[in-house]
């Protein structure tokens, strides 16, 4: 099996990885007034300002609301609380906002672990699957981006983290592993990730 010892920096993505899913995309999508089909980011980015501005506001309301429910994922705070202990550099790659991803880690006993600079979300870095996000974050930790580890439950997390030269792994509580091209480790639970850093 992979061993990820040697590698300097962790960077996690937030909903769906340290925390257990609460985010039904396709009723976001709705109360947005987004078609089904189009990434949410991307739609909002697409369109002007007067018209953008209402639903990144809503978009936020929204986050803040499944923020304020969310739960730890199993066996998050004891892989965080190992990864600490052994001297890696920690870090967040979400999508969310900078500032809902602080409250999320807060609400789940993780906010110690990760300064808020090294919380990128996508306000800071163009959003995943770009691979910027890392960079800024191997860039400031002093390594190389192919020293990292991208851990997430989802395409776009695999994508960044193969973009930028990073080992990826991919937490799917299901055993499905839809992308199994993209990922260098597959994990059920990030209690399997633990004994190997």
């Amino acid at each position: 099996m992979l061993k990820l010892a040697s590698r300097r920096g962790w960077v996690f993505d937030l909903d769906g990885t340290l925390t257990k899913p609460v985010h039904d995309f396709a009723d976001i999508r709705c109360q947005l007034d987004i078609p089904s089909t189009a990434d949410i980011l991307h739609f909002l980015a697409a369109l002007p300002p007067v018209e953008a501005q209402p639903r990144y506001d809503k978009l936020h309301a929204i986050e803040l609301e499944l923020s304020a429910r969310t739960e730890v994922a199993p066996g998050a705070v004891a892989c965080i609380a190992h990864l600490a202990a052994q001297g890696y550099q920690l870090g967040i790659l979400t999508r969310n906002n900078r500032a809902i991803a602080r409250q999320t880690l807060t609400t789940i006993g993780l906010a110690d672990y990760f300064p808020l600079e090294q919380i990128i979300g996508r306000d800071e870095a163009e959003p995943k699957p770009s691979p910027d996000g890392l960079h800024m974050l191997a860039c400031a930790w002093g390594v190389a981006a192919d020293e990292l580890v991208m851990v997430g439950d989802y395409l776009f997390d695999l994508q960044t983290g193969r973009a930028a030269g990073a080992v990826t792994v991919h937490v799917d509580p299901s055993g499905l592993f839809d992308w199994p091209d993209l990922a260098d480790l597959c994990v059920t639970s990030l209690h399997e990730l633990t004994p190997l850093a």
